[in-house]
């Protein structure tokens, strides 16, 4: 999956033992799972949930909404390493501190789990440490595949394979609900906002895809999609 979410956390179905929040949020993760402790929080969009070089205290849980991991550059643009939706797991460093700032994409709900006494629990127990291995594989396979979405040769080459990548993640044959922005889609894809329009409107023009909204994406044609990406 090139749009860099680890999706291991998905079926891993952690749980945390103690929140204080209420509602949905909650109730999602009262489920039978790894006795972590967590704490759920919310995010406007746009909020910063952690920046580059904070200490590593915690990990996320993503219970709702969209989470974007980025780097500021010394020129001051930004570069989206990853995307992380329902289900997915960011922020887990090897060191001590946070390589990548995090921020809310939309609206969103995280669980944040301590690190401390994390190294303990895994040694004690197999399903724990089979969960993070298994998450550790899964990132490393999403940063390859997003080094591969940059190198790709064209800009149409990239946004097509964004809309498979997109496609998939949601489980849409045909209709997708881009919930980030043309910025954000260029800040990852290692493009201009304004050669991202305009790939989409030329994608359009050729009846590969139709844009109702600025933010829904018809695909019509994924054969075309797919040749282009091969």
């Amino acid at each position: 999956m090139s749009v860099s979410i680890a999706v291991a956390a998905k079926h891993a179905n952690i749980a945390p033992s103690t929140v204080w929040s209420s509602g949905p949020a909650l109730e999602a993760e009262a489920r039978p799972g790894f006795e972590l402790s967590g704490v759920v929080m919310h995010f406007a969009a746009e909020r910063q949930i952690y920046a580059e070089g904070d200490d590593a205290r915690s990990f996320y849980k993503v219970v709702s909404g969209v989470v974007r991991t980025c780097r500021f550059l010394s020129d001051g643009r930004r570069q989206i390493d990853g995307f992380h939706m329902e289900g997915d797991v960011f922020g887990f460093e090897a060191g001590a501190d946070h390589r990548l700032s995090a921020e809310a994409v939309s609206e969103c709900t995280v669980i944040a789990y301590r690190r401390r006494g994390l190294e303990s629990m895994v040694f004690h127990d197999d399903r724990l440490g089979n969960w993070f291995f298994s998450h550790a594989m899964t990132s490393l396979a999403a940063a390859r595949e997003h080094s591969l979405l940059l190198g790709r040769g064209s800009a149409a080459q990239k946004i097509a394979a964004f809309l498979q990548e997109i496609a998939q993640r949601e489980g849409s044959d045909n209709t997708i609900e881009l919930p980030m922005s043309r910025q954000d889609i260029a800040d990852y894809l290692g493009l201009t906002i304004e050669t991202v329009s305009r790939t989409l409107s030329q994608l359009e023009r050729d009846g590969t895809i139709a844009l109702p909204t600025a933010r829904r994406v018809l695909l019509k044609d994924r054969r075309a999609l797919r040749s282009m990406t091969v």
